[in-house]
């Protein structure tokens, strides 16, 4: 797929072909497993590579709790009964490689998923069981492989049912309407140039409405913002209250066929209350289909919108600049 001159790093083709990582991330991990009897599994990662846990918290229901842990080291609930994922894209993050550290200095049994880098090397001279994934893309990209991987991995330690058939067909089916939603995410974007995105949707949704934000901070390089019903009505809605008409506002209600009919009604009535003071709304129903499907196709169709909003504003849409400035002030 030929790139323009704004997305130098072809994110485009990124996208195109995301819809194959999760069937690769079951490969990947098919023989990686850990015996034991574990309490809870602590999964320790930050940024795009928390992100997919975020996604399999809200779709299973694990035999014992999955806990995720976005800091340094390891949190009060990890103890030697506890399972801990390190997960992070680069191999090279180090909240997730102090939780590694931290794992091994307690001889708590850990598993990581990395693209190599010192994750890898410290799993090598330990035997840590260690799923390496394709490296390449942003850690915001690789939602399918570590989706996948993680999913394969728990169920392989019998901490969930194995999901590998559900996923192989959400890959499939992400595959043939990958075009479809790459027009709405075109035609969506042209109504956010000059917005700030607010994104909303129901509680079992809220993983997603999350991933929506970041993709428009970090792809289209721009504020936004996130929340869930019914808990946004009790306290954020209130923040509208003095907003000036010919803001700058968008709010994305992610509607789902499934929700709560009391929470449609909340949606409904919260869009009927932004009108009024001027902040403009959209809604976007779900495609049909699993919870699965439903979940990730929504992201994709993310993905989409907000790549166009960064191409419509002449932004590339792969670099992270301010991040990396950050972190080379980090080492200083």
């Amino acid at each position: 797929m030929k790139k323009n001159n704004i997305d130098k790093s072809n994110m485009k083709k990124v996208i195109a072909e995301s819809a194959g990582q999760f069937k690769d991330g079951l490969d990947l991990a098919k023989d990686i497993k850990v015996e034991g009897v574990f309490k809870n599994v602590v999964v320790c990662g930050v940024g795009g590579s928390a992100l997919p846990a975020d996604i399999l918290n809200s779709l299973v229901v694990a035999k014992i709790p999955i806990y995720i842990h976005r800091d340094y080291n390891l949190p009060a609930i990890a103890s030697e009964d506890s399972l801990i994922v390190c997960i992070s894209y680069s191999g090279n993050t180090e909240e997730p490689l102090s939780a590694l550290q931290e794992a091994i200095n307690k001889n708590i049994t850990p598993i990581t998923i990395a693209t190599g880098g010192k994750i890898e090397k410290i799993c090598s001279g330990h035997n840590i069981a260690f799923v390496k994934i394709p490296s390449g893309i942003q850690p915001r990209s690789a939602t399918g492989y570590i989706f996948s991987s993680l999913a394969k991995v728990l169920a392989n330690c019998g901490i969930i049912d194995d999901l590998s058939d559900e996923i192989s067909n959400v890959s499939e089916k992400l595959a043939k309407i990958n075009s479809t939603l790459e027009k709405e995410g075109k035609i969506l974007a042209k109504k956010l140039v000059k917005k700030t995105p607010i994104v909303y949707a129901s509680n079992k949704f809220e993983a997603v409405a999350k991933i929506w934000k970041i993709k428009f901070n970090e792809n289209s390089k721009i504020p936004a913002f996130y929340n869930y019903f019914p808990e946004l009505n009790h306290n954020e809605m209130v923040g509208y209250t003095g907003v000036k008409k010919g803001n700058d506002l968008c709010v994305l209600i992610l509607k789902d066929k499934e929700d709560h009919p009391r929470t449609i009604k909340r949606m409904e009535l919260t869009s009927l209350l932004l009108k009024k003071r001027g902040v403009k709304n959209i809604f976007i129903e779900n495609k049909e289909g699993s919870l699965m499907f439903r979940m990730f196709s929504s992201l994709l169709l993310g993905d989409w919108t907000s790549y166009y909003l960064a191409i419509n504003s002449k932004i590339d849409p792969t670099p992270v600049d301010m991040v990396e400035e950050f972190k080379r002030m980090l080492v200083k």
